[in-house]
């Protein structure tokens, strides 16, 4: 399931996507202090941002609850370090991507009637298949507050209008993501002149087959190696 996820992620344009244990997140509450300066001007302004999101400490506890994660990286060219439209239209296709795979998700068959025996997809329709796979529970972090509304209806004073599109982002469950990267084999800065957006569906219950398993131990060994070579090439 998580493989299907992590190719499917490629095949919309993501630039790496790999599957990790969930015991391999590094959480860290501090993070929330930086949501509370408001450098982004979101906080309490964005029901998907703190303190609306939830506090720190039973969020990072949610994520705890979860067995493996599929984290992907979507990287922007840039005319120049202050190309500010650039940035936005990066996070534009990010997010883009994010609520493509969000969809894909759903429409996961996993050992539900009337789906194949093997695990396949369903049509990208949300009205297809609005359900998530027989005893999987998704969770889908994005980059930044989310974005779905140019305005959010907190700061209309209106309930959210969209609650199945509204996404939270990885570091508003405290998660460090520049950590998470690393243990992915994956650079946190993709060059000069550049913009690189991460995102991350965590999943728990349902079928995780022996091979996945597999995987998912042996995956820390595969990403320091290819860490290691990358650091050896640079240093030459």
């Amino acid at each position: 399931m998580m493989e299907l996820l992590r190719r499917k992620a490629l095949e919309l344009g993501a630039f790496r996507a790999e599957v990790l244990d969930v015991s391999r997140v590094s959480l860290d509450a501090s993070f929330r202090s930086l949501c509370e300066s408001n450098a982004c001007g979101n906080y309490g302004r964005n029901y998907m941002c703190p303190p609306d999101a939830g506090g720190i400490e039973e969020l990072m506890e949610e994520i705890r609850s979860y067995d493996r994660l599929m984290v992907y990286q979507t990287v922007g060219e840039l005319e120049d370090s202050y190309d500010f439209e650039g940035m936005m239209e990066a996070g534009k296709r990010h997010n883009e991507l994010a609520q493509k795979l969000r969809v894909f998700a759903r429409g996961l068959c996993e050992e539900r009637p009337g789906c194949p025996e093997s695990p396949t997809a369903c049509p990208e329709s949300a009205t297809a298949c609005p359900e998530e796979p027989a005893g999987v529970n998704f969770l889908h972090l994005g980059a930044g507050g989310c974005r779905v509304c140019p305005v959010c209806a907190k700061v209309t004073g209106e309930p959210c209008r969209h609650p199945d599109l509204a996404m939270r982002s990885l570091e508003t469950y405290g998660i460090n993501v520049s950590l998470l990267a690393q243990e992915a084999g994956m650079r946190y800065i993709n060059g000069q002149n550049t913009v690189t957006y991460f995102g991350a569906i965590f999943a728990r219950g349902g079928r995780i087959q022996e091979s996945e398993k597999t995987a998912l131990t042996a995956e820390g060994s595969g990403a320091e190696r290819a860490e290691t070579k990358e650091n050896g090439e640079e240093n030459r």
